[in-house]
């Protein structure tokens, strides 16, 4: 595929990624929102049918990695040229930041009602899940719409955490959906994909929020560092690299595993 075919699909996959998820995200968290407060169950199959429309869409073009995760995955295994591995990377975290501008848009007013709300905005507890709350960084109070965070702070848990749910995710895309050209997934790999990442959010996201995509979360904090949003926080940089390198580790360990046990 050209370059043009990988910058295109993989931006605009990658957008629509971030759009859907990010956007549930956005639903369940801010005031005016009619999913308010749906929960993880909506946050998790939000997220998976994000990965299944990007997936859809991107998959004839660039073969849909949408992942950083699954572009070293795929090198390491061989299915895409480590030439095109910085291309795809670019690609990936520019879409990221891009869909997560649109969930600013779609969501403009409900941002401006939750970040002037009072409630909302005095009474924010130190990050959630820091083990010493008294020397806790303060949260923002919509960073967990664009970014992960740990219910526990421990770095090395986390990154851990990090790197088997990403392992796991890179496994079942190496062994059921890639075909003989390496051109990706096609759409019964796209579906079952997306139900692994159901799953994976379901079992393993509870401590981190399962980043297992480097810019799903990266692109994000930085579009939040960036908006215009009133009394909007920190964007705890301090954490950032734990959803970058994990599943990075993941990926990578993924496609070593491949060629060891099933090319």
């Amino acid at each position: 595929m050209s370059s043009s075919d990988i910058f295109i699909g993989e931006t605009i996959g990658t957008a629509i990624l971030i759009l859907l998820g990010g956007g549930v995200c956005a639903a369940v968290t801010l005031k005016r929102s009619k999913a308010q407060n749906a929960g993880w169950l909506a946050v998790t199959f939000g997220w998976g049918f994000a990965v299944l429309t990007g997936a859809y869409i991107a998959s004839g073009v660039s073969g849909a990695h949408l992942n950083p995760a699954v572009t070293i995955g795929l090198a390491i295994q061989g299915g895409t040229a480590w030439s095109d591995v910085p291309l795809y990377l670019a690609s990936e975290l520019l879409g990221a930041m891009i869909g997560a501008v649109l969930v600013w848009a779609v969501y403009y007013g409900q941002f401006h009602a939750h970040l002037t709300d009072p409630e909302i905005v005095e009474n924010q507890p130190a990050e959630e899940g820091m083990v010493d709350q008294s020397t806790a960084p303060k949260a923002g109070p919509v960073l967990g719409i664009f970014t992960t965070g740990p219910e526990i702070r421990h770095m090395v848990q986390n990154v851990v955490t990090e790197i088997i749910a990403t392992f796991v995710l890179i496994l079942a895309i190496l062994t059921q959906g890639l075909n003989d050209e390496g051109n990706g997934l096609g759409a019964l790999g796209a579906l079952i994909t997306a139900l692994v990442v159901v799953g994976i959010g379901l079992s393993l996201g509870g401590p981190t929020g399962y980043a297992i995509n480097p810019v799903r979360d990266l692109g994000p904090r930085i579009v939040h560092a960036l908006l215009p949003l009133p009394n909007k926080g920190g964007s705890d940089w301090g954490y950032a690299w734990v959803p970058v390198v994990g599943p990075l580790i993941g990926g990578a360990l993924a496609g070593g595993l491949y060629n060891l046990a099933f090319a």
